[in-house]
């Protein structure tokens, strides 16, 4: 049983740490981690006060460096632990152009298992696969190909709808119209097999076309 001292004192001390708390919004006796979901809450709440993606996008680019120690000090230690700043961030990271810092949290991520925040409705591969091929379908030159290679290494065989995998193939296979147009033929099939709606009917015929003019005449001499 607690004395009535000791009562006394958790009582005191309460009142104490919540006043405390009340100023700064953070418990005094908070984690790392806690501290940082603080964070994440604080710059949550002041980008769903903007309705401009473009803006918001720009503000993630500025939060972004403020989370870096603790990112960095996450994947050294490789503890594979549930981390919604983690997994939030990765995403920040995607739209706002840090495609690199956002690979490499998302290999963690997918290494470990981590889930999203119970705030988003898809899982991590599907968000993960989706924000890479929205942002190369808006811009074709955003992402690089090796970056979106690895990007579907990670999550097309993993469960998700169709048409976000048909998404991602089309994305594969738009950046690689000029270099690898063999390449980027079989990804823009690989879509139209996922879903037929996805868009690549002209271009999968146009690649078909060309191929087929810069194929060797089997029928010609040797020289």
């Amino acid at each position: 049983m607690i004395s009535p001292a000791k009562r006394h004192l958790m009582r005191v001390k309460a009142a104490q740490e919540a006043a405390k708390a009340a100023e700064t919004q953070v418990r005094p006796d908070a984690s790392q981690y806690e501290l940082m979901l603080a964070k994440l809450y604080d710059d949550k709440r002041r980008l769903r006060g903007v309705e401009s993606m473009k803006t918001r996008a720009e503000m993630k680019r500025e939060m972004l460096p403020e989370y870096a120690p603790y990112l960095t000090g996450i994947l050294q230690s490789d503890a594979g632990v549930q981390d919604d700043v983690l997994t939030t961030t990765m995403l920040w990271c995607i739209d706002a152009g840090e495609y690199n810092d956002a690979l490499d949290l998302a290999e963690y991520a997918m290494r470990h298992n981590l889930t999203m925040a119970d705030s988003f409705s898809r899982s991590l591969p599907c968000l993960l696969a989706e924000q890479f091929a929205e942002a190369v379908l808006k811009n074709e030159d955003a992402v690089p190909a090796n970056v979106l290679y690895q990007v579907g290494e990670l999550t097309l065989n993993q469960d998700m709808p169709d048409q976000v995998k048909a998404k991602l193939h089309k994305a594969i296979g738009t950046v690689l119209l000029e270099s690898d147009p063999k390449e980027a033929l079989t990804n823009l099939q690989a879509a139209y097999e996922y879903d037929e709606r996805s868009g690549v009917k002209t271009q999968i015929k146009k690649l078909e076309k060309q191929l087929q003019q810069n194929k060797p005449d089997s029928d010609s001499e040797p020289a």
